[in-house]
Formats: structure tokens, sequence, C-alpha cells
């Protein structure tokens, strides 16, 4: 682990923190390891949805009701 890091408290779920003191040992590495390599994944993902939000802010809204006509099914 990093020697840059900051602390925190974090409460499990008793199953949850189960499954993650397993998979730490099978893989040999820290909860918290595995815990910030998933919290970058779910970022980074958050960073790349609101990304393609302000890349798509100035298009046109398009309601419900259109896409389905459009889709041709009955409203």
């Amino acid at each position: 682990m990093s020697t840059l890091s900051k602390r925190a408290t974090v409460y499990f779920n008793p199953a949850v923190h189960n499954v993650l003191r397993t998979k730490a040992h099978v893989s040999h590495r820290s909860i918290s390891e595995i815990i910030n390599e998933v919290l970058i994944h779910e970022l980074s993902e958050d960073a790349e949805d609101l990304n393609a939000f302000s890349e798509r802010a100035n298009e046109e809204t398009i309601s419900y009701e259109d896409v389905l006509a459009k889709l041709d099914l009955n409203v």
C-alpha cells in the first residue's frame, strides 16, 4: 500500500466483510487495496458518465412518446 494514505472507518455488513477478508487472503492483498481498486474503478466510471452527459448537453430532447412512435409501437 502507498505510504501516502488516509485513514477512515467503514462499517461493513458482516457477510460483505467476510467476503472481503477471504478475497484479501486468497489474492494476497489487503482489504484496503481491494477497496481502493474498486472505488477507483467506480469513480472513473462516474467520470466517464459525467463526460458523456457534458458532451450531449446540447442535443435535442426527445419525449418518451416520440421514441415509442418512432419504434412504431402503440402509445
